[in-house]
């Protein structure tokens, strides 16, 4: 059965989302959703994924801001996993520089994790979007974090890998966003990584490099495949 509990009045129905996915999309949703804030950021626009490592480089914070300022520039939606590293910094940027993000996260949502970030969620579900496929009382096991990572990558029509090592679990959205048709960019440094061979290979299915200078570009070609803002159903 499907369900969906909202925190805010308007008519978002998680049905009716789902009729407009293909089959294989609606095959891998969840069957249940749930969130809390400006449930437009689903259905208007486009979204795109910022992800990587939970322990990022100087450097890779660096590139996850301007990947984030980038995409506020082209009024993009920043959808990423709350989770330590490069998650937090593009929810962070995303807010400082007053564009929109979107929260997908791997407990439900009267939890966050990691605590630290208890601040940010709040401020996410208050003014942004926070959206969780586990319902109240659901144990956090590591297994939520890929379905939460399937999820990601459903809802957004691009997904951005900004920083990652060989086991990194960045990798998994990777995949999912391949598997599920969506565009999927690695930034150049990762490619050039040679201790790292998921990204050449995912580069053989599909995948593309991203660099400062391309950036613009690449984005601007992002198709606009999850808006459903002119189906046939009422808001």
């Amino acid at each position: 059965m499907l369900f969906i509990i909202n925190y805010i009045m308007n008519s978002f129905k998680y049905s009716e989302y789902l009729k407009n996915l293909n089959d294989f999309e609606r095959k891998n949703a969840p069957k249940q959703l749930f969130t809390e804030g400006d449930t437009s950021l689903l259905t208007e626009g486009v979204r795109v994924s910022v992800v990587g490592s939970r322990k990022p480089s100087k450097f890779g914070i660096q590139r996850a801001k301007i990947v984030v300022k980038e995409l506020v520039s082209k009024n993009i939606t920043v959808v990423s996993g709350l989770a330590d590293g490069i998650d937090t910094i593009a929810h962070q940027t995303a807010i400082e520089l007053h564009g929109k993000t979107i929260a997908v996260v791997g407990t439900d949502l009267s939890k966050v994790y990691p605590s630290k970030n208890k601040e940010l969620f709040e401020e996410i579900k208050k003014s942004h979007l926070a959206i969780s496929q586990f319902p109240e009382g659901y144990p956090m096991q590591k297994k939520n974090f890929p379905m939460r990572n399937r999820t990601m990558a459903l809802i957004s029509d691009a997904t951005i890998i900004v920083e990652a090592s060989e086991k990194s679990g960045t990798k998994h959205q990777g995949w999912e966003a391949l598997r599920l048709g969506r565009h999927l960019f690695i930034l150049q440094n990762i490619i050039d990584d040679k201790s790292i061979t998921w990204a050449k290979e995912m580069i053989k299915y599909g995948a593309q490099a991203l660099t400062r200078k391309d950036m613009p570009e690449l984005l601007d070609e992002i198709p606009n495949v999850t808006s459903i803002v002119n189906a046939d159903f009422t808001f």
